[in-house]
């Protein structure tokens, strides 16, 4: 039996939410993640969703202080205390058949993410831990809710999810008006509520469960293939992905209004939800076509399958019935029998191990060497439970304003900028660690990039960065404290030509407040033409209480050592 949720189709103003979401609904692999600001409404919609699934889908909450073993499934405890040692099922196999839903799922650790993209992929979840090894199926809809200005969601990740939609609070006075007033009728009595709004949501379930039945039947022509893969190329997409979340959209956007076959308002309608977090917005410049590789022998293995809608090979491992080893502990020997060595994903350091009645993650080897210590066997006692303490471990935002106005050293600032980049983001794997470009020229400064983890992403945006005009610094420094983060540093390369005003007609003393008021870490890095100085960069450095370099005293190593210290 669910908890009572809002009613789904009481939601007012999420048309393209909705839509979404009840897509996903009739085609589980079609995973959304929902961006929007605090309060939009987007956990209440996507837990409105359990109400419309088949009957007995779980709908399972990932919450983001869960645990490696809360996640994958772990040692169950009250039964290796009776001597009958088994795993524990995870929230990954409860979910299967289901929703499983992350909220904040861009807060979620580095870990955890990996074990879902594992899931995700495959469609099936291999155990191993404390010497136990169980393959169990996994098929669910990956859905997650996010705040993009509590930080970006890992590409390979955000990539994963079929379609995203951005929703916003509605700014219209009389619909934000209707919202409130459904939702305090709901608050009075959620049971009468639920009662006014069951014709509408047993309308909607019938309509999806025909869907449900008839999608798979949903005709696409090769001609409405290629226009998919037309329109998915033109914006710059490279992962096939996309291709395949439009097709399968498409599908259960006509199943759901009965056609039999999928035409172009179908694909037009679903083409935004598959695009919006993969389309760069950029143009590239053509690339060099590599010639064709040598085609490949035809698998000859049995557990290798063909997708027949994308064409790629993934490789299936079929679920076997492992027997449970026994916990016992040979004297001498470092480890348990029937375990290698340590199963399972150790992930960040672990700062201790402790004792606790009740362990979120226990630690098998301090337990059983506590039970052989105090009573000489490997018969577990509730007092002989250690727990694992793992270390948190704190992401940073490098927020980078790069002075790119017409001067002498904007190649040398470019070139700087890429390397530190570029060896900031490789080293933060497992730190979740972002990065955000402001340009100031011209007019008013510019975000360059939104805070993300890509380095293609970035290094895209860098290849396009305008140069020339003049030095809106201000606004560039205003910018960036909109950004900042209890871990942010901030690295600011230019010479100190303000000259563009923000707040007063004095463009270098709205530059030295708007420095003053940015309150992180920081680095200044003058660019000033040697021959002709000004000192300004220095003074931004003192406003700012940065440390303060010449850009002729560094190359990329240096610089990126001294940001990775200030980190």
């Amino acid at each position: 039996m669910r908890a009572p949720h809002f009613p789904f189709t009481a939601l007012v103003g999420l048309d393209t939410l909705k839509l979404a979401l009840q897509l996903a609904a009739i085609d589980r692999r079609l995973s959304v993640v929902v961006r929007g600001d605090k309060g939009a409404a987007k956990s209440t919609a996507a837990r409105g969703l359990a109400d419309l699934l088949e009957a007995q889908a779980p709908f399972v909450t990932l919450p983001i202080g869960a645990t490696e073993d809360r996640l994958l499934g772990g040692l169950d405890v009250q039964k290796a205390l009776k001597g009958e040692p088994a795993l524990k099922r995870g929230l990954l196999a409860e979910a299967n058949g289901g929703v499983l839903y992350v909220d904040e799922v861009n807060l979620l650790p580095d870990h955890l993410s990996d074990a879902l993209l594992d899931a995700v992929a495959s469609g099936v979840h291999i155990v191993e831990r404390e010497g136990f090894s169980v393959t169990q199926p996994a098929e669910f809809v990956l859905l997650g809710s996010m705040n993009p200005e509590e930080g970006a969601l890992r590409p390979q990740l955000l990539d994963r999810f079929a379609l995203a939609v951005d929703v916003d609070a509605p700014s219209d006075a009389d619909l934000r008006c209707e919202v409130l007033e459904r939702r305090l009728a709901y608050d009075r009595d959620p049971d009468a509520f639920g009662r006014a709004w069951a014709e509408a949501q047993e309308s909607l379930s019938a309509r999806l469960a025909a869907a449900r039945a008839g999608v798979a039947s949903v005709a696409l022509s090769r001609e409405r293939l290629h226009h998919v893969a037309k329109r998915v190329a033109e914006h710059d997409v490279r992962s096939l992905r996309a291709d395949l979340a439009v097709v399968r959209a498409s599908r259960a956007h006509a199943a759901l209004d009965g056609a039999i076959a999928v035409s172009e308002a179908h694909v037009n309608a679903v083409l935004p939800l598959a695009l919006a977090h993969r389309a760069s917005g950029k143009p590239r410049p053509p690339r060099p076509q590599p010639p064709a590789p040598p085609r490949p022998q035809e698998p000859s293995r049995s557990d290798e399958t063909q997708d027949g809608e994308s064409g790629v090979h993934e490789r299936v491992f079929a679920a076997t019935d492992v027997n449970a080893p026994r916990l016992v502990v040979e004297h001498g020997a470092d480890r348990a029998s029937g375990s290698s060595g340590p199963s399972g994903v150790v992930v960040g350091p672990v700062v201790a191990t402790r004792r606790t009645l009740e362990p979120r993650e226990v630690d098998v080897r301090p337990t059983l060497l506590h039970a052989l210590s105090y009573t000489g066997t490997t018969r577990l006692r509730a007092e002989d439970l250690h727990e694992r303490v793992r270390a948190p471990r704190a992401s940073t935002r490098f927020i980078f304003i790069v002075d790119s106005s017409g001067s002498h050293a904007v190649q040398d600032r470019m070139r700087l900028v890429k390397g530190a980049v570029s060896g900031l983001l490789e080293a933060s794997h497992g730190r979740h660690d972002e990065v955000l470009v402001i340009a100031c020229r011209g007019a008013s400064a510019q975000v360059l990039v939104e805070p993300t983890s890509s380095r293609a992403e970035v290094d895209r945006s860098l290849d396009y960065l305008p140069t020339g005009g003049r030095t809106p610094l201000a606004h560039a420094l205003e910018l960036a404290a909109g950004y900042v983060t209890d871990h942010a540093v901030v690295v600011l390369v230019t010479d100190g030509h303000a000259n563009v005003p923000s707040q007063t007609g004095d463009a270098w003393s709205d530059a030295l407040a708007a420095a003053g008021a940015l309150g992180c870490l920081a680095l200044v890095i003058d660019t000033e033409d040697e021959r002709r100085p000004t000192g300004r960069p220095k003074q931004l450095a003192e406003a700012m209480r940065a440390t303060y370099v010449r850009i002729a005293d560094l190359n990329e190593a240096t610089v990126l050592r001294l940001i990775r210290e200030m980190a």
